[in-house]
């Protein structure tokens, strides 16, 4: 497999256009943004640059497409086909689109192709599955009253989705999005659009009508913008930044209300008790639950709390295990932990190790940038022994820096790991099975993994609570989002 990954990694890009009705089009504005990549910070290629006017385009195309019906109101099963085809095309081009995402964003291609290709794949499957499996109701009524409840497509959905996974998270809101039969106009970062540009040709191949699904690329501030403030968008799914959320919830209430879905960022902790099954294997997942994509994770196990009794011993492992971690090119199978995705991140990252040096943190390993000759953006796996009021325990990093945070016994644990504004995923490590379901109901998140991290599937809800977000990706619960109920009262 090294041998083809090289081949494609050399493959020139061609300048990148916008979808927009089923046509490549270029913006009003003739304006492009460049793609650096950051595994050796050179020039890739350039996408377009889209305005308000170009993403009005987009949205017509969808309304259009909606309400002539080729795809809202076709048969379940119809819709069904066109989604399986889509999969299968995801899988037949798995290794292509992998190594162009890591071209363009920096994971490391081990995780790249089960993350981005093979999580997209699995998700237009298990939608395309529950096309022709979700029913409506018919409520408890009286005898001579009929009570039904439809559930209808909502008419043109937006998706906003960040570059650390862009085909992985657009998939968990376009595919159930499309299954309840709606238009969709997506706008991927900026800073990695390349996978969604190439998976729109894949759709028009799969069969997908013309209209149903738009793509416009652009920067936050312009495009992004135009899409919250658009009056014909009926909802919008994000995941990003807790401030560009809040933003787009203004543009809703300064428009037409549009609903608005949030999946934002993450604190997580990770709790290790003594009486964890595994020791050695509740380190080195430990380790992997925070530096894999470089910690680039919106589940990121960023806090690592320890209690006491093996504080010292354990977070030595996890220091070892991360001083260990083989990082560098990304498109080097062997490699661990790939590129910080862009300039930018990187030094917000090394900032953040600075800042906690400064408040007096413990640096254990880690801390500075490397691989420096090559040009990419690439940062040590870094741990630190941390105080909970610290900002590295506090603040959101989205980088490989850990923070290892001493406790003892259940009620501090607790304390420690709710102390925060955000509520997205968690773990507990404990061969006790009533702690652990005591610790289940009181961690504040939305997801509670216990003597494991990450590995969910598509058969549970992703959401978090606080700051993290509100609604869910994933799971028949995501279909929600994209539906509106409707009641029919008839009198017989």
């Amino acid at each position: 497999m090294q041998d083809k990954i090289d081949q494609l990694r050399t493959l020139p890009v061609a300048p990148q256009s916008l979808f927009i009705g089923g046509a490549w089009r270029s913006p009003i504005g003739g304006t492009v943004i460049d793609v650096i990549s950051p595994i050796d910070g050179r020039k890739l290629t350039t996408i377009a640059d889209a305005g308000a006017e170009d993403v009005d385009l987009a949205v017509q195309a969808a309304r259009a497409a909606f309400e002539n019906g080729t795809w809202s109101k076709a048969a379940p099963a119809e819709r069904k086909k066109v989604l399986l085809r889509i999969a299968e095309l995801i899988e037949k081009n798995a290794l292509e689109l992998a190594v162009l995402g890591v071209r363009d964003n920096g994971t490391e291609i081990s995780m790249a192709l089960k993350a981005e290709p093979g999580s997209a794949a699995a998700t237009f499957h298990y939608y395309a599955e529950a096309t022709d499996k979700v029913y409506g109701e018919i409520a408890p009524t009286a005898e001579k009253v009929l009570g039904l409840v439809h559930r209808q497509p909502v008419g043109v959905v937006a998706v906003i989705v960040p570059w650390n996974f862009p085909l992985m998270i657009g998939a968990w809101k376009i595919a159930p999005a499309l299954a309840t039969g709606n238009s969709v106009v997506l706008k991927p970062a900026e800073g990695a659009s390349l996978t969604l540009l190439k998976f729109a040709s894949l759709c028009a191949e799969a069969g997908l009508p013309e209209g149903v699904l738009n793509v416009v690329t652009g920067r936050g501030a312009t495009t992004g913008e135009a899409i919250g403030l658009h009056r014909d968008i009926d909802v919008l799914a994000f995941t990003g930044s807790g401030s560009v959320g809040r933003r787009l919830l203004e543009y809703s209430a300064r428009s037409n209300l549009k609903r608005v879905y949030l999946e934002l960022g993450g604190k997580s902790p990770n709790i290790v008790f003594a009486d964890a099954p595994d020791l050695d294997q509740a380190a080195r997942v430990s380790a992997h639950g925070i530096f894999r994509n470089s910690g680039q994770v919106c589940v990121a196990g960023s806090r690592l709390l320890v209690e006491k009794a093996i504080h010292e011993e354990f977070s030595a492992t996890v220091a070892r295990i991360a001083a260990d971690i083989k990082v560098g090119d990304p498109l080097q199978l062997s490699t661990e932990a790939g590129a910080i995705a862009s300039e930018l991140q990187l030094e917000k990252d090394l900032r953040y190790a600075e800042q906690a040096l400064a408040e007096g943190a413990a640096l254990r390993t880690g801390g500075s940038r490397i691989h420096e000759d090559t040009g990419g953006y690439y940062m040590q796996p870094t741990v630190f022994d941390v105080k909970p009021e610290m900002t590295l325990a506090r603040e959101e990093v989205f980088g490989p820096i850990l923070s290892i945070i001493p406790f003892e016994g259940e009620a501090e644990a607790l304390r420690i790991a709710n102390a925060t504004d955000y509520g997205l995923a968690s773990a507990v490590w404990t061969s006790n099975l009533s702690r652990a379901h005591r610790m289940i109901g009181g961690i504040r998140a939305g997801v509670v993994h216990v003597n494991t991290y990450g590995g969910a599937d598509n058969t549970v809800p992703l959401g978090g609570v606080k700051q993290s977000g509100n609604g869910h990706d994933k799971s028949l619960h995501a279909l929600d989002k994209y539906v509106d109920l409707k009641t029919a009262w008839i009198h017989l």
